[in-house]
């Protein structure tokens, strides 16, 4: 976190958080609310792409989360909670071979933790910096990582029956040749209570 952020943090300790007004897209991309040009409706509100290459490293920088799996954009002394897409993180591929990881705000991945895939066939990791999902593009070269215990590569018809029947993963693992590490399965409108975070947060009631 910034060293400015902190020390306005320490200024000013008793600033308002914000709720809904950030968004995290599954490409890793934000949005913020911005007003329609009409009239200043709540309900009009809409979300726009943040562009600013200065703004975006900025966000990236005071990118945190609580105790209660929240996270949030420490905007100097306000703490903006974000509204997730599906994950607080989006894993990107850094290497194809050997494997390895970064996050979507930049951050290189050390420590694998946990790997699942969900009814659509994503897969979501868990390092040491948070869950994930894994970008898009590089999907195809996480399928290639799913393996058994002996090396051999998942076939392509039990990779599908995960996705289209749920059958159970025993035996297969993901590896990235520095860790293997066995693959579960997971509904991903279980993966926030599961996984340990929250995609909308909002005031207590």
């Amino acid at each position: 976190m910034d060293d400015s952020v902190i020390r306005a943090m320490a200024k000013w300790p008793n600033v308002p958080v914000v709720y809904g007004w950030l968004a995290l897209d599954r490409r890793g991309r934000w949005s913020i609310k911005s007003a329609s040009p009409g009239g200043s409706d709540a309900a009009a509100a809409r979300f726009e792409p943040v562009t600013n290459p200065k703004l975006i490293e900025f966000i990236f920088r005071n990118y945190a989360h609580d105790d209660a799996g929240r996270w949030y954009f420490q905007n100097g002394p306000q703490r903006v909670y974000v509204d997730l897409a599906y994950t607080p993180l989006i894993y990107r591929i850094a290497s194809a071979h050997p494997l390895s990881l970064e996050t979507h705000t930049g951050a290189p991945c050390a420590a694998l933790q946990s790997a699942w895939m969900d009814e659509a066939g994503d897969l979501l990791l868990v390092t040491e910096h948070g869950p994930g999902l894994l970008l898009d593009r590089d999907l195809p070269r996480g399928l290639e990582a799913l393996a058994y215990a002996d090396g051999h590569a998942l076939e392509e018809e039990r990779l599908l029956a995960f996705i289209e029947h749920g059958d159970d993963a025993a035996g297969v693992y993901f590896s990235t040749g520095a860790a293997s590490l066995p693959l579960a399965l997971i509904r991903s409108e279980e993966a926030p209570q599961r996984l340990g975070y929250v995609r909308a947060p909002r005031p207590p009631a």
